[in-house]
């Protein structure tokens, strides 16, 4: 059958089975239904089951494996990739925490970011001595010495926080804006380095799953 399929796969994908279709990692288009579900079901590798531990077991995954594949089910196929040239798959086994088990991760990040973020906002405030600079704001606007609390500890405690919400344009599950905060910002960055790290360390290894690297069967290892 001739006709073109457009391929398109995020960097990353994580599954949570052990047989990997094409799938499982690529967008498919340009293809006439019956076909596409042909090109789905095409397996590209199988994870081994995982140890007691059940921890993650990742591969990468070359584009040129799946065009190889494909072509193979459909020679007349023209098979056009337009996302990554190389997919990390993540096989981790489906787990279900309880409720419970969520809310205690959940209050424990929570107080750890709590407890770091008074540190260090404590930190700098004994590292500068802020309590005698407003001292010395107070004396010199007023005449009088300081005694105590003061306004000054008060707005600035105000605006400490507006401005962290204001920065992190993030409160609850409320957003002041459509932009993207800083905190996503930088995870984006760093899972693009992780990626790229992964894909230059499994190439080095020889591990990547590449035509000319991969057993055909699509099973890892061989």
């Amino acid at each position: 059958m001739d006709g073109t399929v457009y391929l398109k796969a995020d960097a990353s994908v994580e599954v949570d089975h052990p047989a990997v279709t094409l799938g499982d990692l690529f967008q498919i288009g340009g293809a006439a239904p019956a076909q596409k579900e042909g090109i789905r079901a095409i397996r590209l590798l199988r994870f081994p089951e995982p140890d007691r531990g059940g921890r993650a077991q990742r591969r990468v995954v070359s584009v040129l494996l799946a065009v190889e594949a494909i072509r193979r089910e459909f020679p007349k196929l023209q098979v056009v990739s337009l996302g990554s040239a190389d997919v990390i798959v993540t096989y981790v086994k489906a787990r279900r925490d309880g409720r419970a088990l969520h809310a205690l991760k959940t209050a424990g990040v929570a107080l750890v970011t709590f407890a770091g973020a008074a540190f260090s906002i404590m930190a700098f405030n004994n590292d500068v001595d802020v309590s005698r600079l407003f001292g010395q704001i107070y004396t010199f606007v007023t005449g009088e010495a300081k005694s105590g609390f003061t306004v000054l500890e008060c707005t600035y405690s105000i605006g400490l926080v507006m401005g962290i919400l204001i920065f992190f344009n993030h409160f609850g599950k409320k957003r002041f804006s459509q932009d993207p905060t800083p905190i996503e910002v930088q995870m984006r960055t760093y899972e693009g380095e992780i990626q790229s790290a992964l894909v230059e360390a499994c190439a080095r290894k020889g591990r990547e799953l590449d035509v000319d690297a991969a057993d055909p069967s699509g099973d890892p290892g061989a």
